[in-house]
């Protein structure tokens, strides 16, 4: 578990763009078990290709003009337990962090892992993003 004078910063950098962060497995299961509409994930982290990376291209794609019904985000490291219950539905995907992914009622149908996020700039990451946003929401 990190420290919290480090992780409360990164956590806002999401939250106070809008994503509602969410801190339990029963939180994480009422956003995507059987949802209507789309969820967009970010499993942040603290790592260098999330700051670089994963939240700006995840802000920079949520200013396109389809937008998920809902932004939420988990924090690796730090709300372990709502971490792995977002994992559960991640799969078949390895854990991952950062990662970014797309629900659409309840099913993910859009993954970009921490290799996809590490070997690109933050604008080719959006860019992927916009096209799953513009497909399914």
């Amino acid at each position: 578990m990190y420290p919290l004078e480090l992780t409360t910063p990164i956590a806002k950098d999401l939250t106070d763009f809008g994503f509602e962060g969410l801190s339990t497995p029963e939180e994480v299961a009422a956003a995507l078990e059987n949802q209507e509409g789309s969820v967009l994930l970010v499993v942040n982290s603290v790592c260098g290709c999330a700051a670089g990376a994963a939240r700006p291209a995840a802000k920079y794609a949520l200013m396109n003009g389809k937008k998920p019904d809902r932004a939420i985000t988990v924090f690796a490291g730090v709300d372990t337990d709502a971490t792995n219950m977002a994992r559960e539905f991640l799969l078949p995907y390895p854990p991952s962090s950062p990662c970014i992914a797309l629900f659409k009622d309840g099913k993910l149908v859009h993954m970009i892992e921490r290799r996809h996020i590490e070997s690109n700039p933050p604008q080719a990451i959006a860019e992927n993003l916009i096209d799953a946003l513009n497909s399914h929401c």
